[in-house]
């Protein structure tokens, strides 16, 4: 045994364990990345077809949801819920790919009336008012 080092093929073991770690690590930013992804395109998916549906709103709920349900099938979505009320349309889309499937809720409808005397308030420091200023 004199002459011979004890730790031989110790650099082999250390190797093999930190190519191993580093590829769970790189796995799971992949599994996260795709999770971002599949939210940002349900979430695209549930505003449009709330837009869709807001747009359709005084035809009836009937209407608005199916056309609310045709936007969302052409972004690969599917609607899980649909309500309208007045003009207001209030949808939850899902987006399956792989093994997720995330749920989002949109709201639509009218924008809300500027309070009376809106435009006659003075501007923000820093900042131009409706009048004047470089846009």
């Amino acid at each position: 045994m004199c002459g011979k080092p004890r730790d031989q093929g110790l650099a082999t073991v250390w190797a093999a364990v930190t190519t191993a770690t580093l590829c769970v690590v790189f796995a799971v930013v992949l599994a996260l990345g795709q999770v971002v992804v599949v939210r940002h395109r349900a979430a695209g998916a549930a505003d449009l077809a709330a837009l869709a549906a807001a747009d359709r709103a005084l035809e009836g709920a009937a209407a608005a949801c199916r056309s609310a349900r045709d936007v969302a099938a052409a972004q690969g979505a599917e609607v899980v819920r649909c309500a309208v009320q007045g003009e207001i349309a209030d949808v939850t889309a899902r987006l399956r790919r792989g093994p997720y499937a995330p749920e989002v809720r949109s709201r639509a409808g009218p924008p809300t009336a500027a309070p009376p005397g809106h435009w006659d308030r003075p501007a923000p420091p820093g900042r131009a008012g409706r009048s004047g200023g470089v846009p």
